[in-house]
Formats: C-alpha cells, structure tokens, sequence
C-alpha cells in the first residue's frame, strides 16, 4: 500500500510532547488564507509505502524516550485513510505515542484512525461558519464540528491550535467567542495561539498562486501574548 507524503522530520519539538518524528502528507481539501504549505494542497504521487513509513519512523524511537512518538501532519493526514491505519496498526504493535495534527475535515473513517490516536492536535479555523468560510474558502465548518463530536465520543486527548490573524482572529470579541467554542471539546490539555507568519509567501510566488494574504500583516508575537493572557482571563 502506498501513498502520498511530502516530507519527514526526524526530530520535531512542536508537533506534539516530547521528540517526534513528524510526517507530512500531500492533500488537503481546505484553502486556508495564511496556508504556508500550498504545495501540499493536491496529493500528488504516491510514493511511499506504509511499511516503508513504518520502518523510517522506528528509525528515530531511541530518540523518542518516554514522552516522544510520531505526528502525522500535513496536508490533512485523514484524507489518505487507509494507509494511515495501517501504519497506525504497526506502530501501536511498537507501542509508539501517536499524535494527530488535523483540521478535522476527512472522512467518514475517522473515528477507525482515532482508536489508534493517543492525541489530536486541533487545528480551530474559526467559531462560526461565516469565518470559517473566509479563512478556508470552503463550507467545511460542519465537518469541524462533527470531528469534534468524534472527539468527544472516543475521550481523545486534545492539544488545541489557533492560528492569531490581524484583523480576523485578533480581537476581544473573537477570543471571548473562541473561549465558548472551546467548552464543547472534552479533554483539551493545551491551547496554542500561533501568530500569523509569512514564512510561506515565497512559496505562492513559485507556484504562480495569488497569496490572500499579501496586504495582511504578521502579527506582533507580543499583542499575541496578550491576547493569550486576556484569553486564559476570561
């Protein structure tokens, strides 16, 4: 079984607790605004095959130590569903942590990868649809919402991610919204505020995309701060 991945990280720090080796899959269904891997929007070939995946991941495991696993990040790794259980069959035979990073938009097959899943990092688009929608440019927002039922049913472990875009998902009023949306995921461990970046503009550039987000500017990582501070004050 083979399938479509862009690239390995063998010693990731932010993907997740711990040292992990973290796995970008080509595809994804969103066309998020502030998106710094375009390049992954479209599959693309297949180009590796699950036990191939499976033994560059066991590789590293020296390195994991107790807190430290894989993350499969993309891209949206549920889109390429089959493959992903069948390496998550292998690896849970290693007994290796497992991690998710995902916007939640897949398939009908989630929650059978979710048995497999130790943590989900959530990546939070928006609390309502309208926003959801300029951010994303899809109506996706009831996948959202359904994958944090999902969630919810297994009583999987969550790490919640918000990306902090000036003019967007920087105000009072927006935290104060993202702060009621959060009370209906069970099990959130962490919540990150990620500033806005434009490390992937370049990128736009050679692929000949119109980057949305070209008269938007990086957000302050301090106010960013402060917005977490006010944030966890509500």
């Amino acid at each position: 079984m083979k399938s479509s991945i862009a690239s390995i990280e063998s010693f990731g720090t932010v993907d997740g607790p711990g040292i992990r080796t973290v796995v970008f899959f080509n595809e994804c269904k969103l066309r998020c605004i502030y998106c710094h891997n375009p390049e992954m929007w479209n599959k693309g070939k297949n180009n590796m095959t699950d036990i191939e995946l499976v033994e560059s991941i066991l590789k590293n495991r020296l390195y994991f130590g107790k807190s430290g696993g894989v993350t499969f990040s993309g891209g949206e790794p549920l889109l390429q569903k089959e493959f992903l259980v069948s390496v998550c069959k292998k690896l849970k035979k290693e007994n290796i942590h497992i991690a998710l990073d995902t916007c939640g938009v897949g398939t009908n097959y989630d929650e059978e990868i979710l048995k497999y899943v130790d943590l989900v990092l959530l990546d939070i688009k928006h609390t309502n649809s309208d926003g959801y929608l300029k951010i994303t440019r899809t109506n996706n927002f009831n996948k959202q919402e359904e994958f944090i039922n999902k969630l919810n049913k297994l009583n999987k472990k969550v790490w919640i991610r918000q990306v902090i875009v000036p003019n967007i998902t920087d105000s009072i009023e927006y935290i104060k919204s993202l702060k009621e949306y959060l009370k209906k995921i069970k099990n959130i461990e962490k919540i990150d505020f990620l500033p806005y970046h434009k490390l992937g503009e370049e990128k736009y550039i050679k692929l000949n995309i119109p980057y949305a987000c070209k008269n938007i500017s990086e957000m302050d990582k301090d106010k960013c701060n402060e917005l977490y501070e006010k944030f966890k004050n509500l």
